[in-house]
């Protein structure tokens, strides 16, 4: 008889060994301080299976006991939560005008959180390389002092992003077919820790999808609001990157055909007409120092500047636009505006909710709710590491040294 290739086959008990790990540490991971009884009635796992992963999740230092509780039926049992005192996970967010760096440890606690400015629109990629890998070496020394192991490291870039981890085209930054991940990897002398690299938009939303106020929404969007305009989707709780990893380029949706020039060439981009670029180029104010000028236009806000709140509504109404589209097209329960637009939410928020509403077909915008993120410039980087620690909770675990 011809066995077809996509008959089911026997797992493999390390595998299956593996996968029932990942289940039990992230149950405690969401339902800690938890005992062994809760977790087996939960997830369906018999007594002596549970027991016997908590007791190599205990040898890893994944998760710890915390002592007796007494608040149940029954005998008093050993409550269980995360250690992870061991570990940490790094995220890396490269932009147009800064670096960030960020590790956690296994629960998500910022173990460091660094940026610095960076003249991403005049070196190569090849500058750019080194000037992350001696950033990342500096988050290894520290983490190393602290003895703590490298989980992995996952960078953020705004552009398209291969799933093979090479940048094909980021127009902000001038890139075309970088390979990001391999020149980084080579660049830390194959640092022992896997490196991934994805678009800087999907990264902010997974930060926003296990960290922000809104952490377990099933649908949600994350826009980038920096000098180039991006969405990070999580649909039905999970990133989507489409087929090959380009989805999400909503700041190259055209707008308005006659419009201004998009630095990817066409006019009319949404990136063109709502970024923090049209902000700075309205206001007549220069994008070299985006955070100086923003900190002005901020001040002339609060001061009621006509001139500066006629330009923040414009630049709202056209954010609108593109906010409705994606409700039309996704409904999300939740836009998420970051970057460069928190501290402007205020005075783009009103014409953004008008647009969305007066331009969504389904009652209400579809329940869709438009708001400011509270994790601050560094979304992506911490996004990074959230993928990390998402490849943990996949099964990935750190071996018993």
């Amino acid at each position: 008889m011809i066995t077809s290739t996509t008959d089911p086959q026997p797992a493999d008990f390390a595998d299956v060994r593996a996968t029932n790990l990942a289940v039990v540490l992230r149950f405690v991971r969401e339902h800690a301080p938890c005992s062994r009884a809760d977790i087996a009635a939960s997830t369906g796992l018999n007594k002596a299976t549970v027991s016997s992963l908590v007791a190599d999740l205990i040898d890893r230092r994944l998760v710890r006991e915390t002592g007796l509780t007494e608040n149940r039926v029954g005998r008093p049992a050993t409550m269980l939560v995360l250690d992870g005192s061991p570990y940490a996970a790094i995220g890396v967010e490269v932009n147009v005008d800064y670096v960030t760096a960020v590790a956690v440890d296994l629960s998500g606690e910022r173990l460091l959180s660094w940026r610095r400015s960076f003249s991403g629109a005049t070196i190569t990629a090849a500058q750019a390389v080194a000037t992350v890998a001696a950033i990342v070496r500096r988050v290894v020394n520290r983490m190393a002092k602290e003895e703590r192991q490298v989980l992995g490291l996952a960078v953020g870039v705004p552009g398209l992003v291969g799933t093979d981890g090479t940048v094909r085209i980021a127009p902000n930054l001038g890139w075309r077919d970088a390979d990001l991940c391999g020149d980084l990897t080579k660049a830390l002398r194959d640092p022992g820790f896997p490196v991934q690299v994805d678009n800087d938009a999907n990264l902010a939303a997974l930060a926003e999808h296990r960290f922000g106020p809104r952490a377990g929404t099933a649908n949600l969007v994350y826009l980038t609001g920096e000098i180039g305009v991006g969405a990070g989707v999580v649909l039905d709780g999970r990133l989507r990157r489409g087929g090959q990893g380009y989805g999400g380029e909503i700041g190259h949706i055209q707008l308005d055909p006659l419009g201004a020039e998009c630095r990817c060439g066409r006019l009319g981009c949404l990136e063109a007409v709502a970024g923090i670029g049209a902000v700075l180029e309205h206001a007549a104010l220069s994008p070299a120092e985006v955070e100086i000028e923003l900190d002005e236009v901020v001040r002339l806000a609060r001061a009621a500047d006509p001139r500066i709140l006629a330009v923040l509504a414009t630049v709202g109404h056209n954010l609108g636009k593109g906010v409705a589209v994606i409700a039309n097209l996704l409904n999300p329960e939740v836009v998420i505006l970051g970057g460069y637009y928190v501290p402007l939410a205020p005075w783009l928020l009103p014409a953004v909710e008008a647009e969305l509403r007066g331009r969504t077909i389904a009652p209400d915008a579809g329940g869709c709710q438009v708001v400011a993120s509270t994790l601050g410039y560094g979304a992506a980087a911490l996004g990074g590491a959230a993928r990390v620690l998402d490849s943990v909770d996949s099964g990935r675990l750190p071996r018993i040294s």
